[in-house]
């Protein structure tokens, strides 16, 4: 009986630092230079489909699922709300202007990443107007970042008229 407490505490203890010992899959590094490009790529994109008042091409950007954060509103919840939203904003706009986009930092660990970024409106005639900054997370999805949330905020107030 004592031999078999004994083998048995054996086993058991070999158990554990066998698993102590396993190994974890091998991580894939991130390129953070070519994601930051990759990422600024696609704010660029958001920001012409904006400018040009294209639902779809904005909208490209986030993935099915995507939660989008406002100041001052409800989260939009999902990519047609997102859409929804985008389009009633581009049919009350008469102002002309538009946001330019800059990836600020860029946090990643597999396939999540998190940018902090930055945004400048500006008038129709370029003369700026507003700024503040936003947080993305991304998610490699068919290998391809999609925004999954996103949040913003505005460094000054906004006018009546923004």
């Amino acid at each position: 009986m004592k031999t078999n407490i004994k083998l048995f505490g054996i086993l058991v203890l070999a158990a554990v630092l066998f698993s102590a010992c396993e190994t974890k899959e091998k991580e894939v590094a991130v390129d953070k230079d070519a994601l930051t490009a990759e990422l600024q790529a696609m704010e660029d994109a958001f920001a012409a489909g904006q400018k040009a008042k294209d639902a779809d091409a904005v909208v490209a950007y986030y993935s099915d699922d995507a939660i989008s954060y406002g100041q001052n509103e409800k989260p939009r919840v999902g990519k047609a709300a997102i859409k929804a939203d985008m389009e009633e904003g581009f049919a009350k706009d008469t102002l002309g202007h538009y946001n330019v986009y800059k990836v600020v930092d860029v946090f990643a660990d597999g396939d999540l990443a998190v940018e902090v970024g930055s945004w400048t409106r500006y008038d129709s005639s370029g003369s700026e107007v507003n700024n503040g900054h936003y947080m993305s997370v991304f998610e490699k999805r068919d290998g391809k970042y999609v925004c999954v949330r996103d949040m913003g905020s505005t460094a000054t107030p906004l006018k009546k008229d923004e």
